[in-house]
């Protein structure tokens, strides 16, 4: 068994769940400060961020993004922080990167476009991938390669061959998304085998697959990402009451197979990243 330090992601809020499916979905400043600080003190390094009005409505608003940010890490000083600059579904490009202007330490980056069921399209082409990147670059910050399907994965490899993509690199391997790859043994071990030698990678799986790809990834020496923006249910029996439980729960796993939790400056060190405040 590896002795590698699990790095715990916590997605806390997401762009699609809402209170109806499970009342602990945070869409308030109170309630997004709660989820964060009840998945800090379970053991996650990072918090995975999407923005919400008071209402529901995802946003990518660089102010709403501050605002969340900065009472997050008035609660928990030393986490890191990830913006997705995935957004929602329909929203521009220039929305979506908004969260850069604030300098994070990491943001999302995706890598390919995907049917998200019916109608929706979540659409990233190379040269918005390339436009994103260059971004980051820009402000200096690291990019979590987000990787629906195989074809993902070679679309950042090709970028990173062109030097659009470049440092140390981490990927989010997503499985169990309508219209990507499926959330099973097989097509985890043949993602994570196709990526290079010296990255590092998350796996993320989406409803019912979450544990069980989860447990997978620690086994194959990787990380995790859980919350409500992949999972509102703890069991076939009932929702999850809180991000933290999620954690608590997969951090209890990785302890039983002789793996440490990674704190956030662990998390760092792993990642390559220089901590900013």
């Amino acid at each position: 068994m590896s002795d590698h330090k699990v790095i715990i992601t916590a997605a806390i809020s997401g762009a699609e769940v809402t209170q109806g499916m499970n009342p602990a979905v945070p869409y308030t400043i109170e309630q997004y400060v709660r989820e964060a600080k009840s998945a800090v003190d379970a053991g996650a390094a990072i918090i995975h961020l999407h923005a919400r009005w008071d209402d529901g409505k995802p946003t990518q608003d660089r102010e709403r993004f501050r605002e969340i940010i900065h009472v997050i890490q008035a609660a928990c000083p030393h986490i890191i922080i990830q913006p997705s600059t995935g957004g929602a579904t329909g929203m521009t490009a220039e929305e979506r990167l908004q969260p850069t202007e604030l300098n994070p330490e990491m943001a999302s980056l995706d890598c390919g476009t995907l049917n998200f069921g019916g109608d929706e399209i979540f659409i990233n082409t190379e040269n918005m991938i390339i436009d994103f990147a260059a971004r980051m670059r820009e402000h200096g910050i690291m990019p979590e390669l987000e990787c629906f399907d195989k074809s993902h994965i070679d679309m950042a490899l090709r970028l990173v061959r062109k030097g659009h993509i470049q440092g140390h690199l981490h990927f989010n391997i997503v499985l169990g998304v309508n219209g990507g790859a499926a959330g099973t043994p097989r097509d985890l071990l043949f993602m994570k085998e196709s990526l290079p030698e010296g990255a590092t990678f998350t796996v993320s799986g989406v409803g019912r697959c979450q544990l069980e790809m989860n447990v997978m990834s620690m086994l194959l020496g990787g990380h995790v990402r859980v919350g409500f923006e992949d999972n509102l249910r703890f069991d076939h029996t009932r929702n999850a009451v809180s991000n933290g439980e999620f954690v608590a729960r997969i951090a209890r796993i990785a302890k039983e197979l002789n793996l440490e939790i990674a704190s956030p400056d662990e998390a760092r060190q792993v990642l390559g990243l220089a901590r900013r405040y």
